[in-house]
């Protein structure tokens, strides 16, 4: 099981590569192949229409959710995974055996879509017309009930935790589970066929560690870029906030001075003949009562402006320094993961001289010496 390009052109064989047998094409198996668009309108139009019905500036309607989403960096527009029982040595797609993978892949797609009721599946293609069988399935991630954007929106990791799946540590996210999920119902189905699923997960060579540590570098690099992008977008919005502070600031100013000029809050001269009694009573006394009130009010929201500007250059401050942090921790593992590629092309040179038994008996002959001194300083 693998995470594909998501060429969907390719998947409904619009054209054909260099490795597919057109002749066969007739062979695949179409289950769904839907257009994208009408995926999301059918998914997110009615929670567009909510979102938007409830802003006030038009500035911040959504005219097109799928062109929001595939023009940002936080989620993609879709995801795809491609699975296939065995290779083309044990499972070619002419033989008796790839006929059986077929039947093994085509039982799992039955049921993906009940197993996995948050990921729309709007294309999915089992192909023969390759050396070995195999399934590529397109699915949009999504979630309801949401209290941040559209109550309806796309969200590959909250998704999966609907169903289920609650990420840990970094190498034990909610696709990592997922997908180790789905290769167990696959192997159900395999079982059920009689085939037996040898795990390879744990029995890596010794050459393909270095390969390992490089693409589990490679993933945690993934995952903190993608926790950058969504910690700047935090780190902007509060900064809006704190725009939108400062432009309230600027508008008490112009109310001063309003107050100072405007004719509306001046005293006029007292008319003829008017006592000074009369004067106070049906002139200056309302327009005091209304200054009064005015001044009330805004002291209130000046107050609580203010207690929410500081708790906003508060939080805004953290999350400048979260943001710091990652970015060095990020270097750090870019760097790490500079130095495995050099250590992986030193292995793969050591073995291209010594060939790959000599660099097996050599690793042997290493892991021998070590297991030895450790004996030995446990006998002193």
């Amino acid at each position: 099981m693998m995470v594909g390009h998501g060429s969907v052109n390719h998947n409904s064989r619009k054209f054909h590569a260099k490795n597919t047998d057109p002749e066969r094409s007739h062979l695949n198996k179409v289950y769904c192949n839907e257009n994208i668009r009408d995926v999301y309108r059918e998914l997110f139009d009615a929670a567009l229409k909510r979102y938007n019905e409830k802003q006030t500036r038009t500035d911040r309607q959504i005219k097109d959710y799928y062109e929001k989403i595939r023009s940002g960096k936080q989620e993609k527009t879709f995801h795809e995974v491609i699975l296939q029982v065995g290779n083309w040595k044990d499972m070619h797609a002419e033989s008796e055996h790839g006929q059986l993978a077929a039947a093994v892949l085509d039982e799992y797609m039955q049921s993906f879509g009940q197993r996995n009721p948050q990921l729309r599946v709007f294309s999915a293609h089992l192909h023969m017309d390759e050396a070995t069988p195999h399934l590529h399935i397109d699915f949009v991630p999504f979630i309801t009930g949401s209290k941040r954007g559209l109550d309806t929106r796309v969200s590959l990791k909250q998704a999966l935790a609907a169903q289920g799946f609650k990420g840990g540590s970094r190498g034990d996210t909610e696709w990592n589970q997922w997908v180790q999920s789905e290769k167990q119902q696959l192997a159900t189905v395999m079982a059920r066929h009689g085939i037996e699923w040898e795990d390879k997960d744990t029995h890596e060579t010794h050459l393909s560690v270095q390969d390992f540590k490089k693409q589990e570098r490679a993933k945690e690099v993934a995952a903190l870029e993608a926790e950058l992008v969504s910690k700047k977008a935090e780190y902007e919005n509060v900064a809006v906030r704190i725009k939108h502070f400062d432009e309230g600031l600027a508008a008490l100013d112009r109310l001063e001075t309003e107050l100072d000029t405007a004719e509306a809050y001046q005293l006029p001269d007292p008319p003829p003949l008017m006592t000074a009694k009369a004067y106070k009573a049906k002139v200056a006394a309302p327009l005091v009562k209304q200054l009064k009130s005015m001044l009330k009010t805004m002291l209130a929201r000046c107050c609580t402006a203010m207690d929410h500007y500081t708790k906003l250059s508060l939080e805004n401050g953290r999350l400048y320094r979260e943001k710091e942090q990652m970015a060095a921790f990020n270097a750090r593992l870019m760097e790490e993961n500079k130095m495995l590629k050099a250590q992986n092309r030193e292995l793969k040179l050591l073995q291209k001289f010594l060939g790959k038994s000599g660099l097996e008996k050599l690793l042997r002959e290493a892991k021998n010496a070590r297991t030895a001194r450790k004996s030995s300083r446990a006998e002193r």
